[in-house]
């Protein structure tokens, strides 16, 4: 089944299609019947918490094509653009800034390489390494809250998504600093804007401040326990809509209608994804496939946590490599959920290395999807862009290793904003909590 996966996908055969023929004619070899499997496939997509996907993506699309970004971009000059590489490190905290609003990669690069592409060509920045930035800058989308991915694992894996949502904080902050020191010390020095002002940075904050309140909105309501990640959603398109582009770009509201309908059909794409990687890792389970890998997986770690998430790692390093984040997620997700059970690992705690280590595979070959984006929209080679974001690889390989032995700095913020996330319960005598 596998192999008939990978070999679909590599003649061109878009990823669903691929899994869902491997399935069928797998399914010729067992008792289970066609309509069951089909019965699955619809299944895998009938999970609530999954409606909030479409909104992240509508929240995204919003603010890109109404052009409030620019707001954020300005801020973001005036808070490092004195810096070396001035624009590479506006290409850092902006993405910090957007990844708290869209929770997509894919609107990531592609707002960056339409704004701020342009402009680092014209001061001589290489052409390579501004794709090789922006892929990288774009995977915060998926740590920094909200985060699509983590939606999608914590459906999936029945862990918190709020949880999820603050454990990808840290390391997200920790990317977008290693990515502003690699910038500093080993990127081109571009052109070193004076330093702004306190009144221009004043200026540039307010006018930045309704985009910037989506993520207050968002984070606000669920660690208030006022709404889910999906009403969270719904809510930050209605503020998009009804506050944020009249009040900035009052023009675009005959447009919504189109973006709404694009959001539609670029839902379309994970979603048929997600229930084909939901009845493929249906049928892996039937044939005990997880368990066979699990038992592989905790032999060779000898029962320890750490060295379980660590093969856990370069398990899906490799997969990275050849299958999108979503899928990926679905597919091995009962091998997870078997290993976090048998050695005692705080679910939110793997889920976050998990989607570490996903986030990375978007800059790697030969899928990397963030790279292939970013080389297309900038105009270079992807081989050119591969070989630029090879150095960038050791931010993340230190993000991933910062995540798997410093599991309580990790766990920081769920603990204390979000406790019963992480498994901890109130203290019977009424002070504060008691966690594991």
């Amino acid at each position: 089944m596998g192999f008939l996966f990978l070999f679909l996908g590599y003649m061109g055969v878009p990823v669903a299609f691929a899994l869902i023929a491997a399935v069928l004619v797998v399914t010729a070899f067992t008792p289970v019947s066609l309509a069951s499997m089909m019965a699955q496939l619809f299944n895998g997509m009938d999970t609530e918490a999954l409606l909030a996907v479409p909104f992240f993506l509508l929240v995204g699309d919003l603010m890109t094509s109404s052009n409030v970004t620019g707001r954020m971009i300005a801020l973001s000059q005036t808070m490092v653009g004195h810096l070396r590489g001035g624009l590479a490190q506006v290409v850092t905290i902006f993405s910090m800034f957007f990844a708290g609003i869209s929770g997509s990669s894919a609107a990531d690069v592609a707002v960056l390489s339409r704004t701020l592409a342009p402009e680092m060509k014209r001061e001589g920045y290489d052409l390579a390494f501004t794709a090789a930035l922006i892929a990288s800058a774009s995977t915060m989308a998926n740590l920094i809250p909200p985060s699509i991915m983590a939606v999608v694992y914590g459906a999936t894996g029945n862990v918190s998504i709020g949880g999820l949502f603050l454990g990808g904080v840290v390391p997200g902050v920790l990317v977008g600093i290693g990515l502003m020191i690699y910038s500093h010390f080993f990127g081109p020095v571009g052109i070193m804007r004076p330093r702004a002002t306190f009144g221009q940075f004043t200026t540039a904050t307010k006018q930045a401040a309704v985009p910037l309140m989506i993520p207050l909105i968002i984070m606000g309501g669920i660690l208030t326990g006022q709404f889910t990640p999906t009403e969270a959603g719904i809510i930050a398109v209605a503020y998009i809509v009804f506050v944020a582009i009249p009040l900035l770009n009052p023009r675009h509201v005959i447009h919504l209608p189109r973006d709404m309908a694009m959001t539609g059909l670029l839902y379309s794409i994970p979603l048929i994804t997600i229930g084909a990687a939901s009845v493929f890792g249906w049928m892996l389970a039937y044939l005990r496939g997880p368990a066979v890998v699990s038992g592989w997986i905790a032999t060779a770690a000898g029962g320890d946590p750490f060295m379980i998430m660590l093969l856990l790692v370069v398990l899906f390093v490799i997969v990275g490599d050849f299958i999108d984040a979503i899928p990926a997620i679905i597919i091995f997700m009962p091998i997870i959920t078997d290993l976090t059970q048998n050695a005692d690992i705080n679910p939110v705690h793997m889920g976050v290395v998990i989607i570490v280590t996903l986030a990375f595979g978007l800059i790697t070959p030969p899928y990397g999807l963030a790279l292939l984006m970013a080389s297309k929209f900038v105009g270079v080679r992807f081989g050119r862009a591969m070989f630029a974001s090879l150095p960038i690889y050791v931010v993340f390989f230190a993000a991933i290793a910062f995540c798997i032995f410093l599991p309580e700095i990790v766990l920081w913020l769920p603990r204390h904003l979000l406790p019963e996330s992480v498994g901890c319960f109130k203290n019977p005598s009424g002070a504060g909590y008691l966690c594991p």
